[in-house]
């Protein structure tokens, strides 16, 4: 299993993690004891940090399914209790999906900005479609001004780099 010293030390991951669960997760994640698992309400205790900040944290891990728990109910009280543990070495994969999602999304965008023609007004600076432009006779429908042609190659172009430049990452490209 990768430590979680391990993780941060690499720029790239930490930004992500960072991105994804703040600095205050961050501490969570630095001071998560390793051995075992733990409830929220210890790991707030132990790390010091707000239980609302380590259960945010936590939650967050678990939509990536980096962190899991085993739900404990006590019998007298009728109370759940959330014992969780990292599993951090799934963070490789998750970037990946990330990084496949983000793919799919460019690619999208890319498909839509190359076959649509689009018009602009100078005025309000409001980009319609063709489409939209010809509705109102390549007026804006909000000053009345003349829509004048918009260039969306230099979109287009940095949408194809960024789309290249993710691809080569996945080793896809």
């Amino acid at each position: 299993m990768v430590s979680v010293a391990e993780l941060l030390d690499d720029p790239a991951i930490k930004a992500y993690i960072r991105r994804m669960i703040g600095d205050e997760g961050i501490e969570v994640l630095r001071r998560f004891p390793g051995d075992g698992e733990h409830s929220d309400e210890e790991l707030a205790e132990i790390t010091g940090i707000s239980l609302n900040t380590v259960r945010h944290t936590l939650y967050t891990l678990y939509e990536k399914r980096l962190a899991e728990y085993r739900r404990l109910k006590n019998t007298e009280t009728g109370w759940l209790t959330y014992l969780w543990h990292l599993q951090l070495d799934r963070i490789y994969d998750v970037i990946e999906e990330d990084l496949r999602d983000a793919v799919e999304k460019l690619d999208a965008r890319l498909s839509y900005e190359e076959k649509n023609d689009f018009y602009m007004c100078r005025d309000c600076s409001v980009i319609y479609t063709f489409a939209d432009a010809a509705d109102w006779n390549f007026a804006c429908p909000n000053c009345d001004a003349t829509l004048d042609h918009y260039d969306n190659e230099l979109l287009a172009a940095a949408l194809r780099k960024r789309i290249e430049k993710i691809r080569e990452s996945l080793g896809s490209a």
